[in-house]
């Protein structure tokens, strides 16, 4: 879950709010696939298919697989990075992911998304990434 072979990668600064933490001041686990949507729409609009440009062209893509390591806990007040990195394209989105602190660069959390796609009319899943996709990032890698 790294930078490598990375088609193109986004990076959001998030400081932990009081209401995701326990009465520890620690990050209840649940919280961290939020923190990933964040990055993983901003990896998203960087090619012009967020989530209202995918619905528009006819699919959905839930996610169908996801993997969250909890190396450290994120804290109360704390800024963290998140970092999304899309990795594969041609049957399905894999997106990995990289939470660190801010200040020190410690690895808090590494973690994978699936995401395919789903023909809204039919309700079958596609087992090619559909063109408009192609077509979009296209745009941003030439």
């Amino acid at each position: 879950m790294n930078s490598r072979n990375s088609l193109l990668s986004a990076k959001v600064e998030i400081e932990i709010p009081f209401h995701d933490c326990d009465p520890m001041q620690v990050v209840w686990h649940g919280n961290y696939p939020r923190y990933m949507e964040i990055a993983r729409c901003e990896l998203l609009r960087l090619f012009d298919y967020d989530y209202i440009q995918m619905n528009a062209s006819g699919y959905l893509w839930p996610i169908i697989d996801m993997q969250i390591k909890y190396v450290s806990s994120a804290r109360f007040t704390q800024r963290i990075e998140v970092t999304a990195y899309l990795k594969e394209t041609e049957n399905r989105l894999k997106i990995d992911y990289l939470i660190k602190d801010k200040a020190t660069q410690k690895t808090l959390t590494k973690a994978y998304t699936v995401q395919v796609a789903v023909d809204m009319a039919s309700e079958e899943m596609q087992f090619a990434s559909p063109a408009i996709l192609h077509e979009k990032l296209a745009k941003v890698l030439s």
